[in-house]
């Protein structure tokens, strides 16, 4: 079964079953290094004529093109997505969607470099956050206009006038963005959601490795969110005391929201509270309450044992860090980037005033931390397009700042993969305060390169 080739895509059209044994039959080792020779940017199966489909027969095919993929630095994904089948897929990977998925192959046109049709008026929504950042950049950027719904009523209230959009995008997502987490975070706390019983698999279920770089990227605040919680064992306990009095040389502060002690021993709650944890009854009473957020995730200078340097390996990378920066800020202020100067030193700012800034934590073949350091208004214009509107509400400037950020690191993990080199991403941390950045890379050493946008200077700055 040959593609079918249009604009840069080359589209399978499988029919009837795709299970793991059929799939086999619709697609040949020919058919396979033909595709290669083909210049496309996008590699999809159409599963608008298959009747059934289990999860043994999507992986078949994802293993068939995965080398495709890389080859062409094409994305892999699948189209023709109704509801149910969207949903499906969704159901059977979870949080581990390496390919894209379409509700149409006329929505994933929109994604491809070579679609020739561009200024579409495109009404866009999907209930993941960074999905809607990441779809509205790459629409923007293909010389589209997306109308972004932040809400589920706002997107089926604009749906009604549907004659107003050339296109309606929604069960949709795209695979090359900043890797999806089981965390999220809420301004600058991180969240973690834990249910049922806990007992001794915290140990291996919980990413104490993604923990510890979030703790590096500068996060001070992180919420147990555990409404769903029955009981705990004394080897959760154990562990919660463990992470506790870790967190605690970086001056982090653990919190339990929810949690009641029908059946946990009063005994742990004050063997917890001994290590530092606190306990609230609803997660309003933190996040709502500006103030008591801003102090329990303020940043504190930290002695660090075993600080890293940096190192040749990251710094042969740079040009891929700067390419994703550039080519992302360019793109959402339409103004061209003028690379000033490149010193490998402490971080220095010469002006703090009307600044804010975000770091990012990766970790794989090779780890550090990316820092960005943005004029507010470079930052206000850049989020314009993620939010429909202007405005000066610093904290919704921040929220929009962390997720244009994640955009970044995506395509840095994107470009990164390219060249064989594997990283996961933290979630983004943002500064309205310079000196709480500081006091994270204190006498930390890295490569800054200093870049002019119309003029306003912004600052990048990778270190470990």
């Amino acid at each position: 079964m040959r593609a079918v080739v249009k604009d840069g895509i080359a589209v399978f059209k499988p029919q009837g079953f795709l299970d793991g044994n059929s799939s086999e039959y619709f697609i040949s080792l020919d058919d396979i290094e033909a595709t290669k020779k083909l210049d496309v940017s996008l590699i999809l199966v159409s599963l608008e004529k298959v009747i059934f489909f289990n999860r043994n027969g999507l992986d078949t095919f994802i293993k068939m093109f995965q080398k495709v993929s890389l080859v062409n630095n094409a994305t892999l994904g699948f189209c023709d997505c109704n509801d149910k089948k969207y949903d499906t897929i969704t159901k059977f990977y979870k949080n581990n969607l390496t390919f894209s998925l379409f509700n149409s192959l006329e929505t994933a046109s929109l994604f491809s470099s070579n679609y020739k049709d561009q200024g579409k008026t495109i009404l866009l929504y999907s209930e993941d956050k960074s999905q809607r950042t990441a779809m509205a950049i790459e629409l923007h950027d293909f010389g589209h206009n997306p109308i972004i719904a932040q809400s589920e009523d706002e997107f089926l209230e604009k749906k009604k006038k549907e004659s107003l959009y050339d296109v309606i995008v929604e069960k949709t997502f795209l695979s090359q963005i900043g890797e999806k987490v089981s965390t999220r975070v809420s301004g600058n706390a991180i969240i973690y959601t834990v249910s049922s019983f806990l007992d001794s698999s915290l140990g291996t279920t919980f990413n104490i490795q993604y923990h510890n770089n979030s703790l590096n990227v500068g996060f001070r605040l992180f919420i147990f969110d555990a409404y769903k919680v029955a009981a705990m064992n004394i080897h959760a306990l154990t562990f919660f005391a463990k992470l506790s009095s870790f967190s605690a040389e970086y001056n982090a502060t653990i919190c339990f929201v929810g949690l009641t002690f029908d059946k946990i021993p009063t005994a742990f709650k004050e063997t917890l509270e001994d290590g530092g944890i606190v306990f609230y009854d609803d997660m309003d009473d933190i996040l709502q309450n500006k103030e008591l957020l801003t102090e329990l995730s303020k940043t504190n200078s930290i002695n660090v044992k075993n600080r890293k340097s940096i190192n040749k390996k990251i710094i042969t990378e740079l040009p891929n860090f700067i390419d994703a920066t550039v080519s992302t800020i360019e793109m959402m202020t339409n103004a061209k980037a003028v690379k000033e100067a490149v010193n490998v030193n402490t971080l220095l700012i010469d002006k703090q005033d009307g600044k804010i800034a975000s770091s990012i934590g990766f970790y794989g073949d090779i780890d550090g931390i990316v820092i960005f350091v943005f004029p507010k208004e470079i930052a206000k214009k850049a989020c314009e397009l993620l939010l429909g509107e202007e405005t000066n509400d610093i904290y919704m400037i921040l929220d929009t700042l962390a997720e244009l950020v994640n955009i970044v690191a995506g395509k840095i993990k994107m470009l990164l993969a390219i060249h064989n080199i594997s990283i996961n991403i933290t979630l983004p941390r943002t500064y309205s305060n310079i000196n709480d950045l500081l006091e994270i890379v204190d006498n930390k050493k890295g490569v800054q390169v200093d870049l002019a946008f119309d003029n306003d200077k912004f600052l990048f700055f990778l270190t470990r």
